[in-house]
């Protein structure tokens, strides 16, 4: 009987360390990820746009799920430009996003992610390399974003890696847009 309980005990103590170790290694991959993503002087992606008038919606709830991303609210037809350098992978139209943009940073690592579109910028194309600022296209509210509120729905994920443009996991993008120079 001792020697069940000591080996449940050792199996206990070798399940806690895994969980130990994986938790850190989160918090490790998550400063990793914040230093990249400062690294990378990521614009407000709305013209305009400034860090005074942002809000941090991240963490809020959109019925049984959190937000994810950070609404940039503007007018309808504001310019919105890529937040960083990187490549265009999937223009997309969705019921929830409507006119939807994915881009992958330079080195793959995160998607960026734009919807709400009204239009795209004109000559915008899948594969298309991009520079920070460059113009990607106009706030809108289309797909499920309310007519009378038009504005920018910004996502940052960190792309697995199979690199799949739809998924990934969600960082939040507020502490990252700065007001640099365009």
């Amino acid at each position: 009987m001792p020697q069940i309980v000591h080996r449940i005990a050792v199996f206990i103590a070798l399940v806690f360390t895994f969980i130990a170790v994986g938790a850190q290694a989160e918090r490790e991959s998550a400063a990793d990820d914040a230093g990249l993503l400062a690294a990378h002087r990521l614009l407000i992606p709305v013209v305009g746009a400034t860090r005074a008038t942002l809000r941090d919606t991240f963490d809020e709830r959109r019925g049984a799920t959190r937000h994810e991303a950070i609404d940039i609210a503007a007018l309808r037809g504001t310019p919105v430009v890529a937040a960083g350098d990187g490549r265009v992978v999937k223009l997309f139209k969705s019921a929830p996003g409507g006119l939807t943009i994915y881009q992958f940073d330079p080195d793959e690592k995160f998607a960026y992610y734009y919807a709400h579109l009204d239009q795209y910028a004109e000559g915008l194309s899948e594969g298309m390399i991009l520079k920070r600022g460059d113009p990607l296209g106009y706030v809108g509210s289309t797909g499920n974003a309310s007519a009378a509120a038009p504005h920018l729905h910004f996502a940052i994920f960190r792309l697995g890696p199979d690199r799949r443009w739809w998924t990934g996991s969600p960082i939040n993008p507020y502490p990252f847009l700065n007001d640099a120079l365009r």
